[in-house]
């Protein structure tokens, strides 16, 4: 059972870095801001995953909690990103 889940965890980890890399060929490239403002989205989204899949693996709580401040980041940062396309000031 351990090799199985030792198995995942490695699939798992290529398949979020392997979208991290697209991730990131579609924030360096994207012909809209929009699609930047996504790409980066997904990105911060795909950081939260591996920590979430690094903490699985080496058994620790701090990435956790690293993956919850990402998320707080990330949601924080995606709102401001999208009011300043949308209004062109993020402070009123």
């Amino acid at each position: 059972m351990a090799a199985l889940l030792e198995f995942s965890i490695a699939f798992v980890s290529a398949c979020v870095i392997l979208s991290m890399l697209f991730c990131t060929i579609r924030l360096v490239i994207g012909p809209t801001a929009q699609d930047r403002v996504l790409a980066l989205d997904t990105l911060w989204m795909c950081a939260m995953l591996l920590a979430l899949v690094l903490g699985i693996r080496f058994g620790s709580l701090i990435y956790f909690e690293v993956a919850l401040l990402i998320a707080l980041i990330s949601f924080v940062s995606t709102i401001a990103l999208a009011k300043f396309l949308m209004r062109g000031e993020i402070i009123e």
